[in-house]
């Protein structure tokens, strides 16, 4: 008989081991925190600072050249900070969509049958991919917009919109006294344009026939919208803008800081957005193309129907990237002059004396946006998944 082996040691069995060299990294981890963290604390008392964010009551004293909300110098520091949150969330909200919608469009234009719009595009992408964001911002602003004619001669599209060295002016809707009540009548056609909705999709499965439901939901949504404003009146009216002297009056008007770092971030990132869609688009296998081909569809019920549903598992991850990259390099927008979170909380920490403090609220206000942005994608990107049985 062979004699029986003894057991082994628990630390020397592999799970132990995992743990063990777990909770060694953590307190290593932990170790270097304290120790930057001590250091940190004794470089601000040699220098009599504190982690304080007390100045945030604080007058501020400065301008901003534009401010979403009312304000002035003599609010508060925290209130100036704010500003600076909007006017990012401002930029990256409209930038996000802007940037998309041309990724989109370029990177579906890589596939264009057309030699001249794929080399177009091809160019364009190269180009923009391969220049620093900081010239293409400096140029943008200096060499676009500051070469447009002056207010007085500005130029005029669709008699609506004027375009000058002083920026874009667009007509702008306002609303009008019946606004509330016709937004509460389409709240009531939403609700019954998503039951329409579900209730045809809910007979095309049952029955195998088309359904239509996204068409028979927007036409309830239309109708209801379309009958609020013929029971109520017009809930909105037309704001434009006209030039008196040397400044634009009505409608909204895009500065030419805001203009250039919006049309900057947008053509940077659309640029990288148009390789992600035409990644997504060739990771879709071409017989499943040829197949529809067969099938009699046609080249947009294609892309819509069998390509997209598809691609979107592949493009949604770097996609989420590209957003992200977008909101931290709006920081960029210090160099044309646009008040933005860091341009704002560098005057901050400049003025108070209390860079530590500072640079925490904009590191956690990018943390934050940068989370929510990338938990909205995480959703998504769960609901354009295939689940495997």
């Amino acid at each position: 008989m062979s004699p029986l082996r003894s057991p082994t040691p628990f630390w020397r069995r592999a799970s132990i081991r995992v743990w063990i060299a777990q909770v060694f990294f953590v307190l290593l981890i932990a170790l270097a925190a304290g120790f930057f963290y001590s250091n940190l604390m004794h470089a601000l008392r040699t220098r009599g600072l504190s982690v304080s964010f007390r100045f945030l009551t604080l007058e501020a004293g400065f301008r901003i050249g534009e401010t979403p909300i009312p304000y002035d110098p003599g609010d508060s520091y925290g209130r100036a900070f704010l500003v600076g949150v909007l006017n990012t969330l401002r930029v990256t909200g409209i930038g996000i969509i802007l940037a998309t919608l041309l990724g989109v469009i370029a990177g579906v234009a890589r596939f264009s049958p057309n030699w001249l719009i794929r080399q177009i595009v091809a160019g364009y992408v190269e180009l923009i991919r391969n220049t620093p964001l900081l010239v293409q911002l400096v140029f943008w602003y200096y060499a676009v917009i500051f070469k447009m004619p002056t207010i007085q001669e500005s130029i005029t599209i669709a008699r609506s919109i004027l375009i000058s060295h002083r920026g874009i002016a667009l007509p702008w809707p306002r609303p009008t006294g019946a606004f509330l009540p016709w937004f509460s009548f389409l709240l009531v056609g939403t609700v019954v344009a998503a039951g329409v909705g579900r209730f045809r999709q809910q007979y095309q499965g049952r029955t195998g026939r088309p359904g239509y439901p996204w068409l028979s939901a927007i036409s309830v949504w239309v109708l209801f919208a379309a009958g609020g404003w013929l029971l109520f009146g017009s809930p909105v009216w037309m704001d434009r803008p006209v030039i008196q002297g040397t400044i634009y009056r009505g409608g909204v008007v895009l500065t030419p800081e805001f203009a250039s770092l919006l049309v900057g971030l947008v053509v940077y990132t659309a640029a990288f957005i148009a390789e992600v869609v035409r990644g997504g688009i060739l990771s879709v296998r071409k017989g499943q193309v040829e197949a529809a081909r067969a099938l009699g569809l046609r080249e947009g019920q294609i892309l819509r129907l069998i390509i997209f549903p598809q691609a979107l598992r592949v493009i949604i991850p770097p996609l989420t990237s590209q957003y992200l990259n977008l909101a931290k390099n709006s920081s960029l927008a210090i160099a044309v002059g646009f008040p933005d979170l860091f341009s704002v909380g560098k005057t901050i920490f400049n003025q108070t004396g209390q860079p530590v403090p500072a640079v925490i609220l904009v590191m956690a206000t990018y943390l934050a946006m940068s989370l929510f942005t990338s938990l909205l994608m995480n959703i998504y990107n769960r609901h354009v998944q295939f689940l495997e049985k």
